[in-house]
Order: structure tokens, then sequence, then C-alpha cells
């Protein structure tokens, strides 16, 4: 039965995001309040917005379901992931925020690529936003395949739904929903209206993520008495080293693989953007604790979500199978059995359920407007019409937002791959894509005065190769893995340090950079020289 009050909820949430997406369509005045909202966004909205959109459906999806099924153990991610956030905060946020500024004025990372490097071909720029496109789509795919299973388990969307004598698939017709609501407010408001829905979905799936999984302990029993019983159910639920499926040890390359997520976050476009907007670079360092509170908790939570699903099917006498056996619905599963009363109860649970969406939403449009970025700013501008005047760039942004995210929702209709229906296999290649590509270069250009353009194309160039490689040839080889196990490792960990090692080894093979190029990189280092001296003073 079609849940009305759950849907009304629903419908309040996303007028609200699409209210804001227009609001905002209101005050775009350049390609620097569209890409980058002027470099004035708050520390709050910064932190909420950046954490919002780097964790996305995997958060209350993907980790879970991983954590349902292989136990305490697949949580090294979760540590990976928490080291990488702060490394990234603490050494590449501030330096990024006054290099990119000091450099051309940069609002996009290719742009940044190019102007510390005095690109003047645009080649770096090219291959950079090649790179952001075709990994961002995968990303965008993701999301709309978490939104899909958002709406067909919310809304208990049958398999065919008749459509004016027609019969299309339910599955089908809620992707298409959810790619649409996410592009609809990309469109309107462009950066500041990303972030500023990213802060509200951020507070919201923070409240959701910590709710839900206290709920089903405190009918437990509390925590000892959660512990206990998730003892009995299985022993090794619990245990960081071995896996609660397997029975096996966690090896050095699982523990190599969960622990390299963290190596991600030095190359993601859409969490590096933040840290160019914040208005102040003073207030990164505030705005890092606020980061930092957010994703520890929340990681925290969605950790216990995939522990204590098993003690909520026990509760409510149930099995996988019985819920549809796909883990990564869990978090949905739980709020419509916990909050199965009247009108409020039901009202509640479509507010609990739109944090998922929150999720899903906060991260696809930050990818489709850096996508976008990238298609108009580094490749139109640069191979097409130089001199296309900022409406006319922001109206072929809008254009690019439209046509990645066709791309992606045709990608996520492939529903016969295994690959394209789980929304963890989508993420973690993806992540790694931009991890293995940007992540050596953006570490090397900031804190490495010696890097030069040559090396920097390669690094990226091999960075990605590496991945593809990898994913799709050597770990896909069930033999060569049997064989040689080091192929099972993920792909970003040999990603990154390809791509690390090519940039440093081409850059010691080719010309010093220019006196011009140095001198701003001894600028920005006394930069940030004088706010380490301030931070220590005080």
């Amino acid at each position: 039965m079609f849940d009305w009050y759950v849907f009304a909820s629903f419908v309040g949430y996303l007028v609200l995001m699409l209210g804001i997406g227009f609001f905002f369509s209101k005050r775009q005045e350049s390609l620097g309040d569209y890409y980058l909202g002027g470099r004035r966004m708050n520390k709050w909205v910064v932190a909420l917005s950046a954490q919002a959109s780097d964790m996305s459906g995997w958060l209350l999806m993907g980790l879970p379901g991983a954590i349902f099924v292989g136990g305490f153990s697949e949580a090294w991610i979760g540590i990976g992931l928490l080291i990488g956030t702060y490394l990234n905060w603490k050494i590449v946020a501030y330096r990024l925020r006054c290099y990119s500024q000091k450099c051309g004025d940069s609002i996009t990372i290719p742009d940044f690529i190019c102007n510390r490097f005095r690109d003047r071909t645009g080649v770096s720029r090219m291959v950079a936003a090649v790179i952001i496109l075709v990994f961002f789509t995968f990303y965008t795919a993701s999301g709309f395949v978490s939104a899909a299973k958002l709406f067909t388990t919310t809304f208990g969307v049958p398999e065919t739904v008749n459509i004016f004598g027609a019969q299309v698939s339910g599955y089908m017709l809620c992707l298409w929903a959810g790619a649409v609501v996410v592009v609809s407010y990309t469109l309107l408001g462009g950066y500041m209206a990303v972030c500023w829905t990213d802060f509200i979905q951020g507070s919201l799936m923070f409240v959701a993520i910590v709710l839900v999984p206290a709920i089903v302990v405190c009918k437990a029993g509390g925590f000892a008495a959660t512990v206990d019983q998730l003892n009995e159910i299985n022993p090794y639920l619990q245990s960081l080293f071995t896996n609660a499926y397997t029975h096996k040890a966690a090896g050095f390359i699982g523990l190599t693989s969960c622990m390299a997520w963290g190596l991600g976050y030095f190359g993601m476009p859409h969490i590096l953007v933040r840290f160019m907007s914040i208005g102040n670079p003073a207030e990164v360092k505030g705005s890092r604790r606020i980061a930092m509170s957010w994703v520890t908790i929340s990681l925290a939570a969605a950790t216990v979500i995939g522990l204590v699903f098993h003690l909520y099917l026990q509760q409510n006498r149930l099995t996988l199978a019985d819920v549809g056996s796909d883990p990564e619905k869990m978090f949905m599963i739980m709020i419509n059995g916990i909050f199965n009363g009247g009108f409020l109860s039901r009202l509640f649970a479509g507010i609990l359920l739109s944090a998922i969406m929150a999720a899903i939403m906060s991260t696809a449009d930050s990818q489709l407007l850096v996508s976008a970025s990238s298609f108009s700013n580094d490749l139109y501008k640069i191979v097409l019409r130089k001199k296309a005047s900022n409406k006319e760039l922001i109206a072929v942004s809008r254009l690019a937002v439209g046509a990645v995210a066709l791309v992606a929702v045709l990608m996520s209709m492939n529903t016969d791959s295994d690959f394209f229906k789980v929304v963890m296999k989508m993420v973690s290649f993806a992540w790694a894509g931009f991890g293995a590509a940007f992540g050596p270069l953006m570490l090397l250009a900031l804190f490495w005065k010696r890097t030069t353009l040559a090396g920097a194309v390669a690094g990226m160039v091999v960075g990605a190769t590496t991945c593809f490689v990898w994913k799709f040839v050597l770990a896909a080889d069930a033999s060569l893995v049997a064989a040689h196990p080091v192929f099972a490792l993920y792909e970003l960990a040999p990603g990154f340090v390809f791509a690390f090692a090519t940039t440093v080894v081409v850059s010691l093979c080719t010309k010093k950079p220019s006196r011009e190029v140095t001198d701003e990189f001894d600028v920005v280092a006394g930069l940030a020289l004088d706010k380490r001296r301030q931070s220590i003073s005080i």
C-alpha cells in the first residue's frame, strides 16, 4: 500500500531543496559565483558541505552493507577514511585555499593545475577535465542507483508499473525520478545552492544516522546487552581482525586495501573545491574541527547500523531474505519497521528516509557541478570557444550537467551487471580513480617546488590508467589473483604509488620550473609558515 504520509515528507523535503536552488539562481553573477560561491562560504557551510558531499549514499547504504556481511573487520575502511579526512583538512586545505587564489584566482581543480605550472598549451587542463568527467560519471551513477533503491523500498514500487497502458520497470522509473530531482536544483543554483543544501542535508544525515541505531540498541537492553547478543549471533561480528562471513583473518592485502581509502581524499575534486571556496583562510582550522566531529560520529554510527541490523532482524523474527536479500537497503528497512505507527510516526519516518536522499543528493549535485565546470571551463572554453562569455559558459555548464546525468542514468540501467547495481563497487572505483590521478599531484604541487608540468601530466595519466587496468584486467582475472594475491589489492593503492613515482621521476628528468613558478610557490609557502607561527604563538 502506498504510504502518503512518507510521500508528503519526501515532497516537502524536495520542495525545500528546489526552493534553495531557485533562490540562489538569482545570485549568480560570474563564473566564480556559479562554480565556487565567490570564495565567501563560512566555516560551518564548508565543513558540513565537504563531508556531506564526501559520504553520499555510501555512508547509509554501502558501508553498513559491508559491515553487515563482513562484521567489524570492514570498519578498517572507516578508519582509513577518518585518517584521510583529518590529513586532508590539516595539510591540504589552508595551502590550497591560498595557492588557488594566488595562482590566477583558480576556480576549478584543472584550472589550478594549469595555472600552477603555467601551462600555456592547456594540455594539463584538458587531461584533468577528461579524468573528472570519466570518473564522476561512475560516481554519479552510484548515486542514482542509491536513489532508485531508496524509492523502490520506501514506496513499495512494484517491479512493473502501468503508465498510460505501457508496462514500465518500477526500478527504472525510480532511477529517472532520482536523476531529475538532483539535476533540477543543481541546474538552478550552482555552487552556493549545492553548499547550502549540503549543509541542511549533512545536518539531517547526522540526526538520522545517530538516532536509528540508538533505538535498536535501547530495545536490545543497552550497549552491554547488544554486545552479548551480537556475540551469540556470530562471535566474529565484533572482531576487528577476522571476517565475520569467511571466518578468515584479515590479511595484509585486506587491511592495506581498507586503509588505502584514506589516500583518496587528496584527489577528490568535489571536496578540494570546498577548501578553495572558504571566505577567510583563517577559518580552515575551525572548519576542520567541525568536519572531524561530524565524520567521526557518522562513520561510527554507520558501523553500528551494519552490526545492529542483525539484532533488528532477530527482534522482528526476520531473515535477510524476508526483507529483499539486499543488505544495502537495511537503513530504510529499519526506519520503516521502527516508525510504523500512526500519522506522526510515518511523517517522522519520511523525514528520516529523506536523510538517505540527502546523502545521495549532497554528493551527486557536487559531482555534477564539478563535472560541468570541468567541461565548460576546461574543455569548451579552451578547445571550442576561447572567447566565450561568462553567460555562455554557465549555459554550457548547465547543459553539461544534463549530459553527464544522462550518461550516468544509462550506465545505471545495466542491472545485469554486478558492478552497476552495487553502490559500493561503483563508489570504490570512482574513489580510486580520483585518488590515484589527482592525489599524488595535489600533494606534490602544493609541497614540492621541483614538480614540473610534464611530471604532472604523466602522473595523472598513469594514476587513472592504473586504476582501469588493475580493476578490469588484473583483478578481474581469478586465476591471476589466485597465483598472485597482490592483484586483489584495492586499485587505489598501486595507482597512487605509481602516479606519485611517475610524477617525481618525470619531474626530475625534465627542465626545472621557471623562476615565476618557484617564486609564487615560495610566497604561498611563506603564508603557510606565517599561519603555523601564529598558531603556535596563540
